[in-house]
């Protein structure tokens, strides 16, 4: 059967990242500039997103340090809602793919993110099912790093030759290809992912 592996930010749904620094700015009484000067600039997003900070309590802890301000599970996930616009073609372009096979979310995001998901995107979790949300921040390697995908084709018993990866990112395109992996670049209109040109290419590929 085939696979087929969804990114989720640009890709099931749009996000904005303009929109989540101020939110998370009002909702914890810092600053945009201390938040994206500490946490970001400091590269600690990037390390929890490559598994450095593999539980929710050690994100948080370490953004309590960092930062200076505390942060709850609940204001992280107001914040990345802020953040995010659903793509109605890109969710029906996912239960398409669920009908005619395998599918999979493959996401550079974080322990957080993983676990609030059923809370920011209960579509996509409906469709794909709590086992089926993979994640950088669990996986320990991140797109375009060959491992990821490895790892991913690993979990689900697949071969490259039977597998489409969905993605916005060019370098993670490429990187897929370079697997052995066919793989989709998703375009967006009006800063949403373009979920018919999805579609299109999952069922070019399950014609193939």
């Amino acid at each position: 059967m085939d696979l087929y592996l969804f990114d989720f930010d640009q890709t099931l749904y749009g996000y904005d990242f303009s929109k989540r620094l101020p939110a998370l700015a009002r909702l914890t009484g810092s600053t945009q500039y201390r938040i994206a000067k500490t946490w970001w600039a400091g590269g600690h997003e990037a390390k929890a997103d490559g598994g450095g900070y593999d539980t929710v309590e050690s994100y948080l802890s370490a953004w309590r340090e960092v930062v200076g301000v505390d942060l709850t599970l609940e204001q992280y996930q107001v914040s990345r809602a802020a953040a995010l616009t659903r793509s109605v073609t890109a969710v029906d372009a996912l239960r398409h793919a669920a009908r005619i096979g395998d599918t999979s979310l493959l996401s550079n995001n974080n322990i957080l993110f993983r676990r609030s998901l059923p809370v920011l995107a209960p579509d996509v979790v409906e469709v794909l099912g709590d086992d089926r949300l993979l994640v950088s921040g669990e996986l320990g390697v991140m797109k375009p790093h060959p491992q990821i995908f490895e790892r991913a084709l690993s979990r689900y018993g697949a071969r490259a030759s039977d597998t489409l990866f969905l993605d916005d990112n060019a370098r993670n395109v490429e990187a897929a290809r370079a697997s052995g992996i066919s793989a989709f670049r998703v375009p967006s209109v009006d800063h949403v992912p373009d979920g018919v040109a999805m579609r299109e290419a999952i069922d070019a590929f399950a014609n193939r």
